[in-house]
């Protein structure tokens, strides 16, 4: 069947970006309120990662041998590189980065103080699930965003190489000694709600973000979207629990 065929038999490939999202940064910041959830979420993600490096700066600490340590220093270093990505955006659209990240501080501390792992393994878990667990959400807000602004978002969201690593790692610990799977297993179900928690606050305490994601601003989620959003998530996770060789 040719293109035009299936043009004519209603079967054509689906369309391309609409709305906002087949938009330019232009374009679409010429409403304020969208341009106030953007300079929001761009704010929440820059200090994310900005906490991820510090994060992965301690965590190597723990390390157990001196080439785990290079390896986390490295991912460290990916992680403050998509910061300075982050930054320099929000200053070129005219914003003062410091300002915007300011609202997401003491929620992303306040996740970090409650989820400090107490070893290495801990720690790997908590960088691969929680971690993830965060990039899926926003790579669902960003086929929502502009052009310009879904490309920096999803471009940020990049694996530094950590999620392989992990895998590595752990899948190594619990063939060497079965119960550390348990223990593990516990600790990643403990992350998966404290992060989606998290998230739940970050987006309920500013308005302007709540309101994109839910429909008044750009191309939001309804209701049963969101539900659709939050099991795609989950399933996420689930397969990323296979892969690390733990029950979700």
């Amino acid at each position: 069947m040719t293109s035009s065929d299936k043009a004519e038999n209603g079967s054509a490939t689906p369309a391309g970006p609409t709305g906002v999202a087949a938009q330019n940064w232009a374009q679409a910041a010429a409403d304020p309120h969208y341009r106030a959830a953007v300079v929001d979420l761009l704010g929440a993600l820059a200090y994310g990662e900005l906490a991820a490096f510090e994060r992965l700066a301690e965590d190597a600490k723990l390390a157990p041998t001196l080439a785990d340590k290079a390896e986390l220093a490295k991912m460290a270093s990916a992680e403050f590189h998509h910061f300075e990505r982050l930054r320099d955006r929000l200053t070129e659209i005219g914003q003062e980065p410091t300002a915007a990240m300011e609202p997401f501080v003491a929620a992303l501390d306040g996740f970090h103080r409650q989820t400090a792992p107490s070893d290495w393994l801990e720690g790997l878990v908590k960088a691969y699930v929680g971690d993830s667990i965060a990039s899926d959400f926003y790579r669902e807000v960003a086929a929502r965003l502009d052009a310009d602004t879904r490309e920096l978002v999803l471009a940020v969201l990049d694996d530094t190489g950590h999620a392989e690593f992990a895998v590595e790692k752990v899948r190594a610990a619990i063939d060497a000694d079965p119960r550390v799977g348990g223990r593990l297993a516990l600790w990643a179900r403990r992350l998966m709600g404290e992060a989606l928690s998290q998230s739940q606050r970050v987006v309920a305490d500013r308005d302007a973000l709540s309101t994109m994601l839910v429909g008044g601003v750009a191309d939001g989620f309804d209701l049963a979207e969101v539900g659709r959003m939050f099991s795609r998530i989950t399933e996420a996770h689930t397969k990323r629990m296979a892969a690390l060789g733990l029950a979700a």
